[in-house]
């Protein structure tokens, strides 16, 4: 006998600033544990985009199709956070381009780090080749070696939520990690206390010229928001 219905899946989403051509975009996983309501998704768009004005309206990206409600959001789909302000298409050499470019190069730069249970120290930024992206462990030794933990060398790298990463196809250019020791990772609000609201990122990184750089994750479905479906779902 089944105990109830099964919780809906995960999607996960791409959202960019209105206008931005300069924001290389945030993650959002979002399901109903996450956000109760649209609004909630909202105010937490808006506050980690570090948007200017508070996030009224989501679009997708090409044809500016308003998105209301939560289930109309699709998996691996990119968006547009704005305001009450006019929409500003988003152009695709803006996201999926991009993402082309980066897996061609081969390389791939994390926006920080930071260090398991430290709230004091800014996260560094680390730019991994090609070569050290096909072997975790000389990820992880080069994270040992910028981290210097108190705990001493670091075993595994999590996402903020928690959620370790265990090969190098895994990480997100352009997001944020916390590098684990020995110990538990602890769930501190690393981000929120260490990443001034009002900075924005130096892109591209140093040593790459002028490599159009976004934390769009390296998946198909990308570029299939614009060709196919828009981010849409059912919308005229």
């Amino acid at each position: 006998q089944w105990g109830g219905p099964l919780a809906p899946v995960a999607k996960n989403v791409m959202v960019y600033r209105n206008g931005d051509s300069f924001f290389h975009g945030r993650k959002f996983v979002v399901n109903q544990r996450q956000f109760l309501t649209f609004e909630a998704f909202l105010n937490e768009v808006t506050s980690t985009i570090h948007a200017s004005v508070a996030v009224r309206n989501i679009y997708t990206p090409r044809q500016g199709h308003r998105v209301t409600e939560l289930e109309e959001l699709q998996n691996g789909c990119p968006y547009v956070a704005a305001g009450f302000e006019r929409f500003k298409r988003l152009e695709p050499r803006e996201t999926g381009g991009r993402v082309l470019e980066l897996r061609n190069s081969g390389k791939l730069a994390l926006e920080g780090v930071f260090r398991n249970g430290d709230l004091l120290s800014p996260p560094f930024r680390l730019l991994l080749s090609k070569s050290t992206l096909q072997e975790w462990d000389a990820i992880l030794d080069l994270l040992t070696e910028r981290a210097s933990l108190r705990s001493g060398a670091v075993r595994k790298l999590c996402q903020l939520d928690g959620v370790p990463v265990s090969s190098g196809e895994e990480l997100v250019n352009g997001e944020y990690y916390v590098a684990v020791g020995v110990e538990k990772y602890k769930n501190l609000p690393y981000f929120e206390l260490l990443v001034p609201k009002n900075s924005i990122p130096k892109w591209p990184p140093q040593g790459l010229n002028s490599q159009p750089w976004l934390s769009s994750p390296a998946i198909p479905e990308v570029d299939r928001a614009f060709h196919l479906w828009d981010g849409a779902s059912n919308l005229a």
